[in-house]
């Protein structure tokens, strides 16, 4: 067993990729754990769900998967024993038979959320107003112009096809619900965490507290480590 005390793996979200948890990585580092990110092409759901199984070769003590947005979906449809315990922050979290689509537009997106649709090659880029208004309206004016820039489009594909598995009917969750958030509305962020029993933590954050409130999330993924003993 490695001295490590877990390996997290983090999952990026729509419009995001690996940078998006940089104020993340090193408080769980200095924590002892292994620490990476996956890189999701977000091509599709079986796409995805099958790269973070790849990455899940790469850990070297047990792991907790972290799913940003869009992403929840992704580390909730991973089946292995090493997984101990699974974190959701501002997530989506379908049910078997479900799609990211259906819970995502569970009910009318709030008033500042953008307008979002497919072009002409079946890719959603998020306009740049949207992140001034909803994915990171507290973060800097230049790290909104930044990931503007360094975004990466979802596929319709990962939004429409139906999740066939959930880790959290049997493995312990928590849920970062961001009461700010106004791309996943925090009504649909408490019905999908109260749905999956998770350990739900509010916080007064917008969609990002990756980039917003980092503290917090390195704090609700230590948790899902020292809850359950996960050992060195």
């Amino acid at each position: 067993m490695s001295a490590k005390r877990a390996t997290i793996i983090l999952a990026h979200g729509a419009w995001a990729d690996g940078s998006s948890w940089t104020s993340v990585i090193q408080p769980l580092r200095d924590l002892s754990f292994d620490v990476f990110t996956a890189p999701l092409p977000l091509t599709s759901l079986s796409d995805d769900v099958e790269v973070m199984k790849i990455c899940l070769d790469r850990a070297s003590s047990p792991v907790v998967l972290v799913g940003h947005a869009y992403a929840g979906a992704v580390v909730s449809s991973i089946d292995d024993e090493r997984v101990k315990s699974v974190v959701l922050i501002a997530a989506l979290a379908p049910e078997v038979g479900e799609t990211v689509a259906s819970v995502f537009y569970r009910e009318e997106p709030d008033a500042k959320a953008p307008k979002l649709a497919p072009d002409g090659n079946g890719l959603i880029w998020m306009p740049e107003e949207g992140f001034e208004t909803a994915f990171a309206q507290n973060a800097k004016e230049t790290t909104k112009r930044n990931l503007w820039a360094i975004q990466r489009p979802i596929s319709l594909a990962c939004i429409q096809e139906p999740v066939t598995f959930t880790n959290w009917t049997t493995k312990p969750s928590w849920y970062l619900l961001a009461e700010q958030d106004r791309m996943i509305k925090p009504s649909v962020q408490r019905f999908m965490a109260e749905r999956m029993k998770a350990k739900i933590r509010p916080l007064d954050c917008d969609h990002t507290p990756s980039i917003t409130a980092p503290r917090a999330v390195v704090e609700i993924i230590a948790e899902a480590v020292t809850d359950h003993e996960i050992p060195r």
